[in-house]
């Protein structure tokens, strides 16, 4: 079976790589809080964000 990966539009206005380490048992919510309350920005613009884990295994949201 040929492996598949998701990739998102081309299109999109801005992708961001969020460094720290991230507790992934946030889930969605959390990490939604994440963006707005130590970026300040709104994670419904459309715009694409990368998340690590402590192992800096890649996670996009």
């Amino acid at each position: 079976m040929k492996p598949r990966y998701l990739r998102p539009a081309l299109n999109l206005p801005q992708i961001f790589l969020y460094r720290d380490p991230v507790d992934f048992r946030k889930q969605a919510h959390g990490l939604a809080v994440l963006i707005e309350q130590e970026l300040g920005h709104n994670p419904f613009s459309g715009a694409l964000y990368a998340f690590t884990n402590r192992k800096r295994r890649l996670n996009p949201t």
